[in-house]
């Protein structure tokens, strides 16, 4: 689990900004739950508990 500080990645934030929201804009299309609030916890407990410590634990330095 890391700590502190993120090393910001400009390659996966266009990919996020580009590829990313067409992506999920298709998902969104054919599944009327896919990136609704808590369904996380359903599709993969796991994930959604190390996420959930991920992002209390570290902190993005654009935001800061």
């Amino acid at each position: 689990m890391k700590f502190g500080m993120r090393k910001p990645s400009w390659k996966k934030s266009l990919s996020a900004r580009t590829r990313g929201r067409a992506v999920r804009s298709m998902k969104r299309a054919v599944n009327p739950y896919y990136g609704k609030k808590g369904m996380g916890w359903i599709n993969n407990p796991h994930n959604a508990l190390y996420n959930k410590v991920y992002h209390k634990t570290t902190f993005n330095l654009f935001k800061w």
